[in-house]
């Protein structure tokens, strides 16, 4: 990590694809303080002063959901068209070949993606604009200004997303996920300042803030560990003469992940169970407040269909993105096998039962991951600040993808330098 960043400030490509991502992190931070016009911010901030589940997509967006700035979706639209465009790719032949395409397929796929984002965006701005007509949070309440908002809300995330196509373009790392890793960490202090808060009210002591402390950086250390876990799998290349030239004969490994699916089952188990919530938030009717009541978030219901969620979506999502025998038909094709496996059907079984058990501990370890703040508010008394595995995991995750694209930008510099 130090080597990674000491290369970003020496060597002058990188220093200046910093500094541009930088200066890309202060335009989506100006965003973010910029409000929509009309909206009575009292009534949004009562929505987040009990720390429900809320609070997890307002850390997203970086704050700027409670703010109720024109950012306010943040990228959440685009996250959700391209798990919707992953998904149909292993079900629609046409996108299945897409994706089979070098680059004119993924520009295809890219180019659905974003009218999907569009879609998707201006259908949940639309609730967002409905919810606050419904709660009286509109200095106008008429049918004009819920259109104006639901359009000045899918306009923010638009311009979102090409913020993150010009940070991929001209910056270091995938532009979407640092949005959403510069509006995490930029909600960092101000849960150290809640914590300072609480102490000086005398809510919580020194030894409990201590213990926060301690927990945090634990899990820092678990998360790091468990996003680069992988189950090596030995394989053998058969040697094959073509021509004159000899190919093979080496042995390589196939790196499974213990987390393959990463951070995407806990955001379709939070979808799922914030469903209820919000519906229980703009609708008093009395059956629909008490099912809300047994999701509402922190209670011991919601902790146990939350963790038995991410435990489904985990191997549903990895069962879909993961596709075993194609990657055995292509290890047969290159003349590899699995030693003391026979290739084909044998080495798909060998491969997916590994998998089926490594999968296991991925899943529990992000359960356990995203019902510990629950745990940690019960220890230690301290409510409202949102520093969960979910944070950490996508965090980690970003760091690390970032540090490993500027050793390859390193590398390739040096290659051209020993070229020329």
């Amino acid at each position: 990590m130090l080597e990674g960043l000491s290369n970003i400030i020496h060597v002058a490509e990188l220093r200046k694809r910093a500094v541009f991502t930088l200066i890309m992190f202060v335009i989506f931070r100006l965003g973010v303080h910029i409000p929509v016009p009309g909206v009575d911010s009292s009534v949004i901030e009562n929505l987040f002063s009990s720390g429900n589940l809320f609070g997890l997509l307002d850390l997203f967006s970086g704050g700027a959901l409670s703010k109720f700035s024109v950012l306010a979706m943040s990228i959440t639209p685009y996250i959700n068209a391209s798990i919707i465009m992953q998904l149909l790719t292993s079900v629609v032949p046409t996108f299945e070949q897409w994706a089979k395409d070098n680059q004119d397929g993924r520009e295809k796929i890219q180019k659905v993606t974003r009218y999907g984002t569009v879609f998707l965006g201006f259908i949940q701005a639309f609730a967002m604009s409905y919810a606050l007509k419904v709660n009286n949070a509109l200095v106008d309440n008429s049918w004009a200004m819920v259109l104006m908002i639901s359009i000045i809300l899918t306009a923010g995330t638009c311009f979102l997303m090409w913020l993150g196509d010009q940070i991929t373009a001209g910056g270091i790392g995938n532009g979407i996920s640092l949005i959403i890793f510069a509006g995490i960490v930029a909600r960092f202090p101000d849960g150290a300042v809640t914590v300072y808060k609480y102490i000086q009210a005398g809510t919580i002591n020194i030894f409990q803030a201590l213990l926060f402390a301690v927990i945090a950086i634990l899990m820092i250390v678990v998360v790091v560990e468990v996003t680069q876990g992988t189950r090596r799998v030995s394989v053998q290349y058969a040697k094959r003469i073509v021509g004159r030239k000899m190919y093979g004969g080496h042995t390589t490994h196939i790196p499974l992940k213990v987390n393959q699916a990463g951070v995407i089952p806990i955001i379709f188990a939070s979808s799922v169970l914030m469903f209820p919530i919000t519906i229980g938030q703009f609708v008093q009717i009395g059956w629909v407040q008490t099912l809300a009541s047994f999701f509402a978030w922190g209670t011991i219901s919601n902790t146990i269909i939350y963790a038995f969620l991410i435990i489904f979506f985990t191997y549903f999502y990895t069962a879909i993105t993961l596709n075993i025998p194609q990657m055995t038909e292509n290890m047969q094709k290159y003349g590899g096998f699995i030693p003391g496996i026979r290739p084909g059907k044998p080495t798909a079984t060998y491969i997916d039962r590994i998998m089926t058990r490594i999968t296991l501990a991925g899943a529990f370890f992000l359960a356990f991951i995203a019902i510990l703040p629950n745990f940690i508010g019960w220890l230690t008394g301290i409510q409202g600040v949102y520093f969960g595995g979910t944070a950490l995991l996508i965090v980690v995750g970003v760091a690390i993808d970032t540090m490993k694209q500027a050793e390859s930008l390193v590398l390739t510099k040096q290659y051209q330098g020993f070229m020329k």
